[in-house]
């Protein structure tokens, strides 16, 4: 299994191009390190968009999908430092999925990625996630390294600073296409991927930044 771990959460935002600068600074200095030591935590990868609806995403892995709603996560979540706060509260166009890594399909990861968020209707996730599972094979397909689903918790992705908030997205599904080439990962996306089997909300593509593993602390 390529991922690492069940469980994953998803975040994504713009910035203000006046604090980008200081953002980064923040990212790669205090808030991985930070995440990526709560218990539970693997690692995390950080994204800067290629065509994306937001320029930055990042993926964290958790050992299990609890760890996503242990009391760990949470005392960090109560308790952000000062540039944490700074920053998080000033994102643009936030996004934030909690979900289980069902299906990560081939062998290794690559520093391109591809995103496809669907949203299921009532009642098919039985029926989509077996047509989804012979759509993340990688095969032989030159550029693609792995795929891998992702069903985000409605529950757990609500808005964290207005819960009660409508939030149609808080149950979406994210295909991750992990590749090498980012021509190949796009028509993954506009071939495989256009017709799904259900609602697709955004698609994007990215290209890593860094990543940080447990074992790097």
């Amino acid at each position: 299994m390529p991922l690492a771990g069940k469980g994953m959460l998803i975040t994504s935002m713009d910035v203000d191009p006046a604090a980008e600068a200081d953002f980064n600074l923040w990212y790669d200095r205090e808030h991985l390190a930070e995440r990526v030591g709560i218990e539970g935590f693997l690692e995390a990868r950080r994204w800067i968009a290629d065509k994306a609806p937001t320029k930055y995403f990042c993926t964290y892995s958790t050992d299990t999908f609890a760890a996503l709603s242990s009391p760990a996560y949470k005392k960090v979540l109560a308790n952000q430092t000062d540039w944490s706060t700074t920053h998080i509260s000033n994102f643009r166009n936030p996004g934030r999925a909690v979900g289980r890594i069902t299906e990560s399909r081939g062998q290794g990861r690559g520093a391109v990625m591809g995103v496809v968020r669907l949203r299921p209707a009532a009642g098919s996730q039985e029926s989509l996630r077996a047509k989804l599972a012979g759509l993340l094979d990688p095969g032989t397909l030159p550029g693609i390294i792995s795929l891998h689903l992702v069903e985000s918790d409605p529950e757990l992705s609500r808005n964290l600073t207005n819960p009660n908030d409508p939030n149609p997205g808080a149950g979406d599904w994210y295909v991750l296409i992990d590749g090498t080439d980012l021509a190949a990962v796009r028509e993954l996306i506009e071939t495989r991927f256009a017709s799904p089997g259900a609602e697709v909300v955004s698609t994007g593509t990215y290209r890593l930044m860094w990543d940080l593993a447990k074992s790097d602390l």
